[in-house]
């Protein structure tokens, strides 16, 4: 894994609270909330201000187009929240994806090191089935009762994604504290 071990162990106890929390609220009210997107985006731009210092890393060049840009890392790691929204914008507007989840996505970004991209889609792939098999499951068996008003419940056509994107997100950074570089 690209990410360093030492990144994904200083991000991780900030951030597995807020995944717990959208995954509840979007199984809950399928709903991802604003306050939950723009924490976690919080803790990147401040959290990563000492696991990444702009000031102390070497620059990293690359060529987007006709342009070669060098920046920092941490600038570069806040640069996919920009690429990001706007993909996620795109999708949301042919109705791929609902809104909160290209928030939530764009919010994550930061967080995946662009080395681990493969890996990333691995985990969401799988993370994603599970949740949906488990959901599916839990809806028709005696577990409904323990939480009967959830609005996923209810839904046939759509899926609270903010339950497996919190899950991505917290299965990259425990394994990133393991496997890190």
């Amino acid at each position: 894994m690209d990410i360093p071990a030492h990144a994904a162990l200083w991000f991780l106890p900030f951030v597995l609270p807020i995944c717990f929390y959208v995954a509840l609220t979007d199984l809950r009210d399928m709903l991802i909330k604003n306050h939950a997107v723009v924490t976690l985006t919080l803790v990147f731009v401040i959290v990563g201000l000492f696991v990444l210092p702009p000031w102390s890393t070497a620059w990293t060049a690359a060529e987007i187009g006709p342009l070669s840009l060098s920046l920092p890392p941490y600038v570069w790691h806040l640069f996919h929240i920009v690429v990001i929204l706007i993909f996620g914008i795109l999708l949301n507007a042919v109705g791929v994806m609902g809104a909160g989840d290209a928030k939530f996505l764009a919010a994550a970004a930061p967080f995946v090191w662009a080395g681990d991209w493969r890996l990333i889609m691995v985990i969401l792939a799988t993370t994603t089935l599970a949740a949906y098999i488990t959901h599916r499951l839990a809806k028709r068996t005696v577990l409904r009762k323990i939480a009967p008003d959830w609005e996923s419940w209810n839904r046939t056509k759509h899926f609270p994604m903010g339950f497996p994107l919190g899950g991505t997100l917290s299965i990259y950074l425990i394994l990133g504290t393991v496997y890190g570089s």
